[in-house]
């Protein structure tokens, strides 16, 4: 991180000031009104504003609680251990945590050089990133959707191994700028960061970890992970190969817990990344065609006019004169 960034983040702030004068834990009337620990947006957000950022409180233990709010960590340097309704998770330098509204924390104390910013997000700040990543059916898109929505069907966190993805450390660091020194639009300017910074983070699925309390979360991600690093010719015996499940009852369970076949989610995610081909690079169709798993040039056309109502070359053209 840039070291004038640093520098202004690690300055020893008023709270800290009292813990290391003797205080033995967090002073809750900067976080909350209420008798229970739920960290009040109200508290944490000037009126009006949508996000904001605060360094990390060192030298505490930071009690169990939650919050009224969507909270992206990033671990500017050193790190620190949480504990996500009782699972531990170590944020290391480089790394991103996000959480959820239903999700339980506790923080271990940090020392003076363990560096976090947290981010104070409200959910509507996240419409924009949303937008950003499609209209269209995306599977990976709705399950970060769902993990940032207050729904305890999904994941309570999402946590980013992402230290040595240069264009993730850029997109953070250019958000973390942008609030440090209130640049004017930095509303619009950090939406669409955010933006720009999901659809990176969506092409290091494998550089993802989340909450593991529910099994059939875990393994709705584990098949569209799947499916998202091998859609080309991923097959429903390999992933029931690498889980270790036998491939019927894998079968039923996708079909249970997605509303859909391995198959048709396989097809979902092929003409995905043929229509963003078609607009994003001058490759002909047979080779998109055969770039996404389908040697049969017709019968990709026939999935793909079901899916847009026209032809790719059609929807090249319509799309590109937009």
């Amino acid at each position: 991180m840039n070291q004038e960034m640093l520098r202004r983040l690690s300055v020893i702030t008023e709270e800290e000031r009292e813990i290391l004068n003797g205080r033995r834990e967090i002073d809750r009337t900067r976080y909350t009104e209420g008798r229970e620990l739920v960290i009040d947006s109200r508290k944490m957000l000037e009126s009006g504003k949508m996000i904001r950022i605060r360094p990390h409180t060192r030298f505490v233990r930071f009690p169990r609680h939650k919050h009224n709010y969507i909270e992206v960590i990033y671990m500017c340097q050193g790190q620190t251990t949480h504990f996500i309704d009782g699972e531990q998770v170590v944020l290391k330098e480089g790394e991103l945590l996000f959480l959820n509204q239903h999700a339980t924390q506790e923080i271990c104390p940090a020392g003076e050089q363990d560096i976090a910013v947290n981010f104070i997000i409200l959910p509507e700040f996240f419409d924009t990133a949303f937008e950003m990543m499609g209209e269209e059916e995306n599977l990976l898109r709705d399950f970060l959707v769902g993990c940032l929505c207050n729904d305890p069907r999904y994941a309570s966190y999402l946590h980013f191994k992402v230290a040595d993805v240069l264009p993730v450390q850029n997109l953070v660091e250019n958000m973390v700028w942008t609030l440090l020194n209130d640049q004017p639009n930095k509303r619009s300017i950090n939406q669409i960061t955010m933006g720009l910074l999901f659809l990176q983070l969506m092409h290091y699925t494998d550089k993802i970890s989340h909450s593991s309390e529910s099994f059939e979360q875990k393994l709705i991600f584990q098949v569209l992970k799947y499916i998202d690093e091998n859609y080309k010719d991923g097959e429903l015996t390999k992933l029931a190969s690498l889980l270790g499940y036998d491939i019927y009852w894998l079968s039923r369970m996708i079909k249970r817990l997605t509303g859909r076949t391995y198959k048709e989610l396989l097809q979902i995610k092929r003409i995905n990344q043929a229509a963003f081909l078609l607009l994003n690079t001058r490759l002909p169709v047979t080779d998109i065609s055969c770039a996404v798993g389908y040697d049969n040039t017709s019968y990709f056309h026939r999935l793909f006019r079901q899916r847009y109502q026209m032809s790719p070359k059609e929807y090249r053209e319509n799309n590109r004169a937009l």
